[in-house]
């Protein structure tokens, strides 16, 4: 760049009108040079410079079908050696010996079957052939004859019909300290009544979410509950992929899971808080004040949001489209304050906060931009909302002796009364960025300026935003999710895991807790709720 920050700052409409012919044409030509290095950063990307593949926004990343990968069994019938150029060319060339009308059979590259990942349909299965070494037998046993319909009598002759092994994790105590792997042969019987009717004791199953679609909650499993929530922990606690955690497990305990066992237990589990969440949605909207936020999360091939919805005790999250609906689904009913950024979305509710943070974030913004307005403007807007936080804050220590003196709103009247005419003066200017700060400010003036009526409320959103910023890291790490199961799945945990948090209680022991109860029959365990 020839010219620096210092120097665009000094030009505007007036210095370009008193500059000679000769001295404008040139500057032209600078500020030009100039206009075309910045495009050019701006146009950088991971396919055209060093820039990560990490670097791309989510809606900005290629799709399978862009990336040519229905061109690669093309690509790979040339022969060893060739070029790409070359396998070209000879295409073409079949092409324009082809009869007129006809179509070359090597023009037509077959088109692959698309199928689900993982196990295909009648490929050969693999069975555990490790047997560990239990430390517990747990028999099941039939209570009544499902002949007769009389109980079955203790002394009744019995048989082991079938049985698996549980593998799961125990957590010590002061003595023994730490978790420890437990194995259980469970082992289920067939009594004989004296009916002559032989009953069966089966694992139990139970129906699961309409939104977790081939999801299955039954008894026999190989991993345990406490092994399950570790699995749990490490896939979004420590956010590691499927096959990451595999190797966690082999190396660390020395179990070895396949990578569908592990899927399968992040979607069983979250099978079993799936009821919770209705639970989180009602103490939601029993709140009284409302944090929410939102950021993209891709769920292939759609760009959709993850919502967050956060109260003092409880957290909501929420993957699904940005629009309104969204907002009107999760607070319906909602009678408390929302405190949010300026998404229209939000604007339907009439006790509504607005986070001061990203409004002197835009501040900031125009006063270090070259518009000689928009410096102004926003130094303007950037020193009244400092001037009103300090008198927020000191109306928070307590009321002083002028009861006048302690409403923020009647002691800078003036302030707010210059800056409402300055966006009202600012709401057709050139320079974009200042119009948008004028025009929000102006539109949304009364959710920006309510908390001065009530200084207990908060100023920022920045709970919602440390809510999500985990989320937001592992989103960079995982690329978002596939399957709206996917989502469901991911959404379901996240909230309950932060909501045990936030209570001030270890998730993993209600996971375990809850797990083990579901695949009994029994109902999912109340939340735990906070100092209890």
């Amino acid at each position: 760049m020839k010219l620096s920050p210092h120097d665009l700052r000094q030009l505007d409409d007036a210095y370009l009108r008193r500059l000679p012919e000769d001295a404008l044409r040139a500057l032209s030509l600078t500020l030009l040079e100039d206009l075309k290095e910045a495009r050019e950063r701006l146009q950088q990307n991971p396919s055209n410079s060093s820039r990560p593949p990490s670097s791309r926004a989510p809606w900005e990343r290629p799709t399978a079908a862009e990336t040519g990968e229905d061109e690669s069994e093309e690509d790979a019938a040339a022969p060893p050696g060739a070029s790409t150029a070359t396998a070209d060319a000879e295409k073409r060339s079949d092409d324009e010996a082809a009869p007129s009308g006809a179509v070359s059979d090597a023009a037509q590259p077959a088109e692959r079957p698309k199928c689900k990942p993982g196990k295909q349909p009648g490929a050969p299965g693999v069975g555990r052939t490790t047997v560990f070494m239990a430390q517990a037998t747990e028999v099941h046993r039939p209570a009544v004859c499902r002949g007769c319909g009389e109980p079955l009598a203790a002394q009744a002759p019995a048989k082991a019909y079938t049985g698996f092994q549980s593998l799961d994790l125990r957590w010590g105590d002061a003595a023994a300290p730490g978790v420890h792997l437990h194995v259980v042969d469970h082992r289920f019987l067939e009594v004989t009544c004296g009916c002559g009717h032989h009953t069966r004791e089966r694992p139990t199953q139970v129906a699961v979410e309409d939104t977790l679609e081939g999801v299955q909650l039954r008894e026999w499993r190989l991993v345990g509950p406490g092994l399950a929530t570790l699995i749990i922990a490490l896939s979004l606690r420590f956010r590691l992929s499927r096959r990451r955690i595999q190797e966690f497990l082999d190396d660390w305990l020395g179990v070895h899971l396949s990578i569908g066992t592990i899927h399968q237990t992040l979607h069983e589990s979250a099978a079993v808080v799936a009821p919770a969440e209705a639970t989180l949605l009602a103490d939601i909207q029993r709140s009284g004040l409302l944090h929410a936020d939102e950021t993209s999360w891709p769920q292939q091939p759609q760009r959709l949001w993850l919502w967050v919805f956060l109260t003092t005790t409880t957290t909501l999250f929420v993957i699904a489209g940005r629009g309104k609906a969204t907002v009107t689904r999760v607070l319906d009913g909602f009678g408390g304050w929302l405190m949010s950024d300026g998404w229209f979305s939000y604007r339907g509710y009439p006790q509504r906060l607005r986070c001061w943070a990203h409004l002197l974030r835009k501040a900031q913004g125009l006063i270090e931009g070259y518009d000689a307005d928009g410096r102004r403007f926003g130094r303007l807007v950037h020193t009244t909302l400092e001037t009103l936080m300090a008198a927020i804050y000191a109306a928070r220590e307590g009321p002083p002796p002028d009861a006048a003196a302690g409403d923020p709103a009647r002691t800078h009247a003036v302030a707010l009364a210059a800056l409402r005419q300055a966006c009202l003066d600012h709401l057709g200017h050139r320079h974009e960025k200042t119009k948008a700060l004028a025009v929000e400010f102006y539109t949304d003036w009364d959710a920006i300026f309510n908390v001065l009526k009530h200084p207990h409320l908060p100023l920022t959103n920045n709970d919602a935003e440390r809510a999500l910023r985990h989320w937001v890291i592992a989103r960079r790490l995982s690329h978002g999710t596939r399957t709206a199961v996917g989502s469901c799945v991911f959404t379901l945990l996240a909230s309950v895991i932060e909501t045990c948090r936030q209570r001030g209680h270890s998730p993993w022991e209600y996971l375990a807790t809850a797990i083990a109860d579901r695949r009994a029959g029994l109902p999912l365990p109340p939340l735990p709720q906070p100092g209890v």
